[in-house]
């Protein structure tokens, strides 16, 4: 499956950025889906990833009631829905793909497929 992450960009903090990722190639649905972010100097970092069907989420501690993942089947497509965005959001994101044989990954190794990543900047 190929990705295509978009809907970075500039934003203050406080405010509120929603990622997409389409995905080609394969149905959607036959994959988990994740999100990993990646600060200059930084490790990629665990933000957000879910079930094949939904029904399932984990978020990384620096995000959670912050960040919302979320998915469309149909539209093969998943969402990162960011608010209150803080400056140390910024980091390039990246969504990713998994096989659905296992329910979710939290590690970047859990992920067969990765998006282009999308620049994202929050200021002060």
């Amino acid at each position: 499956v190929q990705l295509q992450a978009s809907g970075g960009g500039l934003v203050q903090a406080g405010g509120s950025l929603r990622l997409s990722c389409a995905a080609s190639g394969a149905p959607l649905s036959s994959y988990f889906m994740g999100w990993f972010r990646q600060a200059p100097g930084k490790e990629r970092e665990f933000v957000a990833t879910i079930r094949w069907s939904g029904g399932t989420t984990y978020y990384g501690d620096s995000v959670k009631g912050r960040f919302t993942i979320s998915r469309d089947n149909a539209k093969n497509t998943a969402y990162l829905e960011m608010n209150n965005l803080k400056p140390e959001d910024t980091a390039v994101y990246y969504c990713a793909a998994g096989r659905a044989i296992t329910s979710t990954s939290t590690t970047p190794r859990g992920y067969s497929s990765w998006g282009q990543g999308t620049q994202v900047t929050v200021s002060s």
